[in-house]
């Protein structure tokens, strides 16, 4: 057993074996070669500052850069290189076929040659069995010619044409549609594909397939179950009711139209932060999970003191918003019946005509013979026809004790028991009757007697009444019983 001490090694039990001394270095630690492998060119000039290490790089430093300044051409002096010349023939073709063109540049890389004797031609190419494609259609009525530019035989194309004629009309057809086709083998080349099948999205509730059984093609319609359920959003008036809506999900042209109608019957700035803005808009949500929105359909403020419950209501062929008791707009005041100026006034005058004084029951607007004569505001034609020194002349009754009347015209537009707008051509300008020249007589009614029409508006408001109001209210109640939905639409508008 061996063990170890500050001497050496020894046997156990053994007298010690004397170490051997380590053998002197050769070469000692301040000898030529070890001091050159200590020295330093070029020291770091940014340590040892002052010492003699610093001042022997410093000129080293400078040194070196008065060697390059002997050994530059001048600083006005230029140096020529040589640019190589254009490749041309058979050196500019090796070097584009070694080359990485851009697309772009029609990537024309690579060698080109002819074929050898190896190269076998084809007796014929071989087709695709089945060739699948999606075409968008730009307008239903070129669905024919579409399908022709797709590969379609003119034979299927029409028959097509037919079939989903008879289904849908053409031009219903949403631009923008995209057609799934699949065509089928062809017995020769110089014949087009069969169609195999082609579908598509008709309508909104309708899709359309047609497939092919044996040589004919057959039209399947599939329909698609849609959920008419009104879209209906409620929400605080913030310090901005547009903000608000949008932020509760309401699209933005839903919002304008909210707007737009509350602005009718209430200031919307008056509206305060604390009320409940309420709308309902149309929606049909399909089964395929795409969603349509439709018109405003209610429009209503709760919670505060300015309470707006609005429902449109088509009557006549016009749709006006009515509030929750049935009444409607307010009628402006009374438009001017005619362009012109006023050449008479309301009041006793001496008649040009007769030449004794009477009293002159309207006003006197001149104007060209033939300008249109328009409904002051909304009513129902009472008379149209001759009235003595009116000549060709019409009444109208706007509800209430209101009435007007049109006379000297040369043309008559309405007829007795028609309805009228508010600025709708009625007549046209004349000289019939009692008249030194074509001009507009008119009258302003109240309670059947005449007026000044320059000393008097009104606001007219329509009542809705009897049945008409008993199915209003019907419709209301329908609408407030739609259930809320926060956010059920996301839109890009």
């Amino acid at each position: 057993m061996f063990l170890r001490n500050d001497h050496g090694l020894e046997l156990g039990g053994a007298p010690a074996i004397p170490a051997v001394p380590a053998r002197a270095p050769l070469l000692s630690s301040k000898s030529p070669v070890s001091r050159l492998a200590d020295f330093e060119l070029a020291p770091d000039l940014g340590s040892q500052i002052g010492s003699l290490t610093w001042f022997r790089g410093a000129a080293t430093c400078l040194g070196l850069c008065a060697v390059t300044l002997l050994l530059a051409p001048g600083f006005e002096t230029p140096i020529y290189g040589t640019i190589a010349a254009p490749l041309q023939g058979s050196d500019w073709d090796a070097a584009r076929a070694q080359a990485i063109a851009p697309l772009g540049k029609g990537a024309t890389t690579g060698y080109r040659v002819a074929a050898t004797r190896l190269v076998a031609p084809l007796t014929d190419t071989p087709e695709r069995p089945i060739i699948e494609s999606a075409v968008k259609l730009g307008s239903g009525a070129a669905l024919v010619g579409v399908l022709q530019r797709s590969g379609v035989g003119k034979g299927d194309a029409g028959q097509v044409g037919a079939l989903i004629g008879d289904a849908v009309a053409l031009g219903d057809i949403q631009p923008g549609t995209m057609l799934e086709m699949t065509l089928g083998r062809r017995s020769d080349k110089s014949q087009p594909r069969p169609l195999e099948k082609l579908a598509f999205r008709a309508k909104f509730d309708l899709k359309l397939e047609v497939s092919r059984n044996g040589d004919a093609l057959a039209l399947k319609q599939i329909p698609i179950a849609i959920d008419r359920t009104p879209l209906r959003i409620q929400g605080t008036i913030g310090p901005s009711l547009y903000r608000s809506a949008r932020a509760a999900g309401a699209p933005a042209k839903a919002v304008e139209a909210f707007i737009k109608t509350l602005a009718s019957r209430v200031p919307v700035s008056r509206l305060g932060s604390g009320c409940t803005f309420d709308m309902i808009v149309g929606q049909a949500r399909a089964e395929t999970g795409e969603v349509q929105l439709g018109k405003l359909m209610y429009a209503g403020v709760t919670g505060c003191a300015n309470k707006v419950q609005l429902l449109p209501w088509e009557s006549d062929g016009k749709t006006e918003w009515f509030d929750g008791a049935g009444r409607g707009n307010k009628t402006g005041m009374m438009a001017m019946p005619a362009n012109g100026r006023f050449s008479s006034g309301f009041g006793m005058r001496r008649h040009p005509l007769l030449g004794f004084t009477r009293m002159h029951k309207g006003i006197d607007i001149a104007a060209p013979w033939g300008s249109p004569v328009f409904a002051a505001t909304d009513g129902v034609v009472q008379f149209a026809g001759r009235s003595a020194g009116y000549g060709n002349f019409i009444k109208l009754s706007h509800g209430g004790a209101f009435g007007t009347g049109y006379g000297h015209l040369s043309r008559i537009l309405v007829r007795s028991g028609q309805r009228v707008r508010k600025g709708q051509q009625i007549g046209a300008i004349g000289n019939t009757g009692l008249s030194t020249g074509p001009h507009l007589h008119y009258e302003l009614y109240r309670s059947g007697v005449a007026v000044n029409p320059r000393s008097v508006s009104f606001t007219s408001v329509r009542q809705l009444t009897g049945g008409d109001l008993s199915h209003f209210k019907a419709k209301l109640g329908a609408m407030l019983a739609v259930p809320v939905g926060h956010g059920a639409v996301k839109d890009n508008d």
